[in-house]
């Protein structure tokens, strides 16, 4: 079972992540937190990665696609499933997955769709930027990384939709309610 877990940035993925990881026994693959670890300890593609984030700019696609086989090869071959949670971010990118999966004989089981109104997605990030100190989680940044979201990202609602793999899950309410949202999609598929 391969699942995208997207939405905009602060609409719970990390959260819902970690509630299918312990009921699904599937492998999380974060690209943000992979790119964090890149940054943090200063590797050249930390370096790289860093000036396009500072910006509120995504990553080429090349770059991301190379990390993700990498992580894939090393860490998720003997996994049931993977939850892939920031990618893709882009149609050239779901492509590239598709890809990456198909020469490893799998396939995407469902894309879950975080909806969250723009509003409570910015009052996420500001209250988790004060808790965590990610120095993403700025006004500035936040309104760039929103407008990159809309104008990359959320085309890939109707690429997914084309192919009958998209779910919409209303991301407010309690952690639990959304959780029993996304189950059910993912067992009705």
């Amino acid at each position: 079972m391969n699942i995208v877990l997207m939405g905009g940035p602060g609409s719970g993925k990390g959260t819902q992540s970690e509630k299918l990881i312990e009921k699904y026994g599937l492998h999380h693959i974060s690209t943000g937190d992979v790119l964090r670890g890149h940054i943090k300890n200063e590797t050249e593609l930390g370096k790289i990665a860093k000036s396009y984030i500072d910006e509120g700019q995504l990553i080429p696609d090349e770059l991301m696609i190379e990390i993700l086989d990498d992580v894939l090869e090393r860490e998720a071959k003997d996994k049931p499933g993977v939850i892939f949670d920031g990618f893709p971010r882009t149609i050239p990118q779901a492509e590239a997955l598709s890809s990456l999966l198909e020469k490893r004989g799998k396939e995407l089981h469902a894309v879950i769709g975080l909806e969250v109104p723009e509003e409570v997605l910015v009052e996420r990030m500001l209250n988790r930027g004060k808790q965590t100190g990610r120095a993403d989680d700025n006004e500035d940044t936040i309104k760039k990384r929103l407008k990159v979201y809309h104008d990359q990202t959320e085309p890939l609602k109707e690429h997914y939709g084309k192919k009958n793999k998209y779910r919409a899950i209303k991301g407010t309410g309690s952690i639990e309610e959304i959780f029993a949202s996304i189950s059910k999609a993912i067992e009705e598929k």
